[in-house]
């Protein structure tokens, strides 16, 4: 990874969710890079832990901000954008890789658990984008990267609660790319694995069986080699950003395949149901 080159001299990323897993690893890798960093979360201690560790890779003319903020506070997400840009400039790259994930049988999910995921997972992306989006139209240039995942492209049993809001964010990216590209602005979308995070330790907590078994046939990968991916997507202008075969595959063919997988979840979910 210390031979990535990225390109963002005193440029301004604005990472949301960016005290942890995947976000903090990118930001890490920004700094590298020359970029000044804006981490956005809602635990202020968590924020502090995750700024000295990434001060540790910055040199001395670069700054890195924390702002406590919760993504699903429109006001709250709106404020903390400002408070960064008026700190660092405009952005010149926002990631919204906020988000959470709550597994569980569908009937005995309530509904509550919906609608956050939803607002945090969704709508704070978009109140994201809305915030950064005029900064970047005055610098005419911009790029906007949001987090999708595997279950993103296909639905997964236990994550009717988490997968939909990950389909809404391929629709987002796929409406925006055309209305932003004759801006100078970028959008790409990301569709990790699932990835070793605290996140993914807090989702096997409520797993049901089966979706852990479903998802335990696919390679973990940590949080550093899917930032490298995502780093190198943005550097070379992809639309989509898809770690690993395995993502790649399943986000050009999932039409064609989805029977086949289909058919192979059903057997797994049989089986358990015999039990």
């Amino acid at each position: 990874m210390s031979g990535t080159k990225i390109n963002f001299d005193n440029k301004h990323s604005i990472i949301t969710g960016g005290s942890s897993g995947i976000g903090l690893a990118l930001a890490k890798l920004l700094v590298k890079g020359g970029s000044n960093i804006t981490i956005i979360a809602r635990n202020l201690e968590k924020l502090e832990t995750a700024k000295t560790e990434i001060n540790k890779e910055a040199k001395p003319h670069q700054r890195v901000i924390a702002i406590s903020a919760d993504v699903a506070n429109k006001a709250e997400i709106e404020g903390g954008i400002k408070k960064a840009i008026a700190h660092l400039g405009n952005p010149h790259l926002l990631i919204t890789s906020a988000g959470i994930a709550h597994p569980g049988y569908f009937q005995q999910l309530p509904l509550e658990i919906f609608e956050q995921t939803m607002a945090i997972n969704y709508l704070g992306s978009l109140y994201s984008i809305k915030s950064v989006l005029p900064f970047m139209e005055q610098e005419k240039e911009g790029n906007i990267i949001l987090i999708s995942s595997g279950a993103g492209l296909i639905g997964i049993y236990g994550y009717t609660a988490y997968s939909p809001t990950k389909f809404a964010l391929r629709g987002l990216g796929e409406s925006l790319r055309g209305e932003l590209k004759p801006k100078g602005i970028k959008i790409g979308i990301v569709y990790p694995p699932d990835t070793d995070t605290p996140q993914l330790f807090s989702e096997n907590q409520t797993k049901p069986e089966e979706t852990k078994i479903i998802t335990g046939t696919a390679k973990t990968w940590n949080a550093e080699d899917v930032a490298l991916t995502i780093i190198q997507g943005i550097e070379k202008g992809k639309f989509t950003i898809t770690p690993g075969l395995e993502m790649t595959l399943l986000n050009r063919l999932h039409s064609l395949i989805s029977p086949i997988l289909n058919w192979y979840f059903d057997r797994i979910i049989a089986k358990i149901s015999e039990k």
